[in-house]
Formats: structure tokens, sequence, C-alpha cells
């Protein structure tokens, strides 16, 4: 395997002497420069694979010397990543510096193995970046993605990213609108990565108050607050050694996006209660259904964190851009439902498929599942035609009247359970053995139903 080489740009002789003891006892051939000229000499000389560069020389204070500098190397060398290392009162700098073109930043005092594993991970996507896509059955040779449905090119350009980054250990940020399927993403990632026999964590942002953060995400010990009457493992220590899946990232308030910043800059935390530190090793997995960037802009969003989680970016189109994927959907959800429902013979007539292959579906694949799910549910007939699709198409929250809008309400559980047993007792005239059948239930679950929801038989 050929040695990598990495070029250290820095004025500091102690920093070089450091980094170059650190990266050759990690494997690596460092060269060295104290000034941009030098360093121009040895890029044009060299095959380097990175380059690890301090933004601030002692003869320009501001930094803007070394954020010039690597405008120049992204210019004359794009596909060498480059490795910021800043003092952390000067991350804004290193933010201009990721906007110019940087793999990534590091803050002072840097952690080693944190150094060293940015280095290898900016490698390793820059030659990943390389490689030529692959179709849908090359893909499902080399990853675990059976459920994952569909072969349109939107989402085989998703899952090639998938393919390309599982094996390291980039932050990713997914985006998407609600129900895209943001979370199965996540998860592919997780299970075809080397990290696939460790935990993946899942964690809603939005359901965690910002009171609540620290002990949800670092854990506390007993007598930390009022009603802290034992100790708690942290959602990041629980992840340790595996993957962290932070849903709705953009709802978290500002407060909590600096203490979520330290631990990710870092990987270290405090547990609440506690001086101590505790050291993690996890990979974060970020999602959300907002616009970011503008968060940013309008001072919501912190933009060092904004960077922090958004190394590798995926956006997963919605169903609208992928309806050829459509007609495989509703197959992959009849199959699944027949089984579930014990309904072998169910077929939906080809008509059917191409009316819901025409709807605009805001809500996306999470929608479509719902709607297949409930005309199974409250449908006699075998062959399920346009009619049975529209009876509930129409019966959603908003369809009728507002068919129009952008977005769509989705029915709470208990709103779904109680129109799936009217539409059933009225469909079969209040027949409960058989009515309890096609809804799974015994005799008495029904019946506790229809007095929770006040339903005469």
């Amino acid at each position: 395997m050929q040695v990598k080489k990495i070029l250290v740009t820095d004025d500091d002789v102690a920093v070089v002497t450091s980094l170059k003891l650190l990266f050759k006892q990690a494997g690596y051939k460092v060269f060295s420069a104290s000034e941009p000229d030098s360093a121009k000499e040895i890029l044009e000389e060299t095959n380097v694979d990175a380059v690890i560069l301090d933004m601030n020389f002692s003869r320009s204070t501001d930094g803007q010397e070394g954020l010039l500098f690597l405008k120049d190397i992204k210019q004359s060398y794009p596909e060498i990543p480059v490795v910021l290392i800043t003092a952390w009162g000067s991350i804004q700098l290193a933010v201009e510096g990721m906007k110019a073109g940087a793999s990534d930043f590091i803050a002072k005092p840097w952690n080693n193995k944190c150094l060293v594993d940015t280095i290898k991970l900016a490698i390793s996507l820059a030659e990943k970046r390389t490689l030529s896509p692959a179709n849908r059955r090359q893909l499902e040779r080399n990853l675990k993605i059976d459920n994952i449905v569909g072969q349109s090119p939107e989402l085989i350009e998703v899952l090639n990213t998938v393919g390309r980054i599982c094996e390291t250990d980039a932050p990713v940020l997914i985006c998407g609108e609600s129900g895209t399927g943001k979370e199965l993403i996540a998860e592919a990632i997780h299970k075809n990565s080397h990290r696939k026999n460790n935990p993946f964590v899942k964690v809603n942002l939005g359901g965690i108050s910002s009171s609540l953060f620290e002990s949800e995400m670092f854990g506390h010990v007993k007598g930390a607050f009022t009603d802290a009457g034992t100790n708690r493992v942290g959602r990041f220590e629980l992840a340790d050694q595996g993957t962290i899946f932070l849903d709705e990232i953009g709802d978290l308030d500002l407060n909590s996006q600096v203490k979520l910043l330290r631990v990710l800059q870092d990987r270290q935390f405090e547990v609440l209660g506690s001086s101590k530190t505790k050291s993690v090793n996890v990979r974060v997995i970020s999602a959300t259904n907002r616009r970011l960037k503008e968060m940013v802009e309008n001072k919501e969003f912190r933009e060092d964190l904004f960077y922090r989680i958004n190394l590798i970016s995926i956006n997963l189109p919605s169903l609208r851009e992928r309806s050829s994927d459509i007609p495989l959907l509703i197959n992959y959800f009849v199959n699944n439902l027949k089984r579930m429902y014990k309904r072998d013979s169910i077929v939906v007539n080809p008509s059917a498929v191409e009316w819901l292959q025409s709807l605009p579906w805001p809500g996306n694949i999470r929608e479509l599942r719902n709607l297949v799910e409930r005309t199974i549910l409250v449908t006699t007939n075998d062959l399920l035609e346009v009619s049975d699709f529209n009876d509930q198409y129409d019966s959603l929250p908003g369809k009728k009247e507002s068919k129009n809008l952008p977005t769509v309400g989705s029915m709470t559980l208990e709103e779904m359970e109680e129109s799936m047993i009217r539409k059933t007792l009225k469909s079969h005239g209040s027949n409960i053995s058989k009515v309890a059948v096609l809804l799974g239930l015994s005799r008495s679950a029904l019946y506790r139903r229809m007095e929770k929801y006040g339903i005469k038989g």
C-alpha cells in the first residue's frame, strides 16, 4: 500500500515538529513549510494527498493570509483536501475556510487521534469521489439496501453516495421533506459501515426541550437536579463505537446547539452533575426537513455547527421527483400488508397504480404507505380499484377542501384507528366478528376501542 503524503504549513516550529512526529508515527510521509511560497513549491514538485493548514501566520494575525492561500490551493489543486487548524476563538475564520473549499477544521488545542482520523477521512473521501457510479443491481451486490425501494435515477444517485461514504466516519447531513425516508438512509449508512455491529441510537431532537437536552444527550448523575433519582446514561454514551442519528436537528435551539457543537468538535462531554470528562467515539448522522442554510442566514442555526455536521450532504428527492418508483413502492407495501393482515389474494388494478402515480403526494412515501394500508383495511374486495383508493384519499384531512395546498396534515394514530373502525363497521353491517378479523383485533379489543371512540355497534 502506497504511503500517503501530507503537507503541513505553519510558521510555528513547535507545531510543525509536533505534527511531523504525530503523522510519521501514524504511517504518513510528512512535508512541511513555514509560509505559502515554500508550500507552493512543494505542491508543484510532490503529489501530496492532503494539506494541513494553520490559518494564522505571525505576519497576518487576522488569518487572511491563510485564507488567501487556501483559495489558491483549491484553485490550483481542487482535488487535494485541506484541513484547517485554528484557535477556538477564531472558529468563524475556519467557517470562512469551509466556504472556500476546506474539507474540515480542527480547533487548538487539538486531540491527536481526532486530527489523525480527520486527515484519514479527508483522504479517503477524496479518493472515493473518483469512483464510477453503479446501477441498482451493482449496488445490491455490495450494500444491504433491501428495504430501500426504487430504481429511479434520483434514488440511485443517493444510494451511490451511501456506497461511497458508508465505510468512512464522515458526519452526514440528510435533507429532505417529511416522509422521504431520511431515517432509512441513515440506517443504511450504519448497516453498511464498520460500525454495523455496534449501536445505532436514534434521537428526535425536536422532542427534547432545552432544559432536558444535557440530561438526554450526556446523561446525569443521581441528585444532579430535583427529579434525578438515579444515574442516567446519555444518548452519546449509549452510541459509543456506533452511530448516533440526530433527527430534526433544525429544531434544536441555539443554546443546545452550542453544547452539541462541543461534543462533535472534541468528542468529549461531561455528565450533568459530574465534573469528570468522558470521551466518546461515534459517527454522527443528522437529518432535517428544514432549510438550514436559510436558518444560518437568519441567525437561527449556528454556522460553525452547520459545517461540522455537513461534511457530506445527501438530499433526498421527494416522491414527486421520483414518481417512476411509485409502482415499485405500491407493490412493496401491498406484499408486506398482505402478510400482516392475512389477505394473500389482494391485487391492485394497473389502472389504480397509474392513478396513484398521477397524484402529488405532499406527504411523500409515508403518505403513500398510509393510503395503501388504509385502503386494504377498509376494503373487502381482493381487486383494489381506483375508487377504493379514491375513497381513502378523499378522506385524508384537507384533501377535499384544499387539494391544491403544497402541504397536508396527517391524522393521528387514534383518528386513523377510529376512522378505520367506523368505515369497516359501515361496510359490513356492524358484523362485529367479521370486522374484528379484518382489523386484526379480538372481539373484546374491538369493543374496547368502540367504547373509547363512542361508536355504537
